[in-house]
């Protein structure tokens, strides 16, 4: 199977999936516990609250198979909320239980709003390299 990409209703599913299509990789969008069990690749993108996040992921029953996947070792890939519910805690807007394979908890960042900075922060910025890497390998410099 080409890579998964897991629709449990908050993500931004086909931009996700165009990006790899733009890298020349096949990506299918799922959403059943047993097509996530049968996937050789999965990508968890979201986009969204925490607490409402990790809720219809449960109401979808897509945790288990997710934590089976990366309990056999198997190709994984959170995109923010995405990554950010495998943690064991969550605290926007309360506290949540996280899937829990990352140990630790997702907060607020402590910044100094005097200097007019939002969290979060959503916009582009300037990628300065600071050694090589093969995930990188393709972008133009100053990109």
């Amino acid at each position: 199977m080409s890579i998964a990409i897991i629709d449990y209703g908050m993500a931004n599913l086909r931009s996700v999936q165009k990006a790899f299509e733009q890298v020349g990789a096949t990506a299918e969008i799922i959403s059943t516990p047993e097509q996530v069990d049968r996937a050789d690749k999965i990508v968890l993108p979201g986009v969204g609250a925490f607490q409402d996040a990790i809720a219809t992921l449960r109401q979808h029953e897509l945790p288990e198979p997710i934590l089976r996947h990366i309990e056999r070792g198997k190709p994984f890939l959170g995109i923010c909320l995405g990554l950010q519910m495998l943690f064991d805690v969550g605290y926007e807007d309360g506290e949540h239980k996280g899937l829990g394979v990352l140990k630790g908890k997702c907060v607020r960042f402590d910044v100094d709003e005097r200097l007019g900075l939002k969290v979060p922060h959503m916009g582009w910025n300037q990628l300065d390299v600071k050694r090589p890497s093969p995930l990188l390998r393709d972008l133009p410099a100053g990109c």
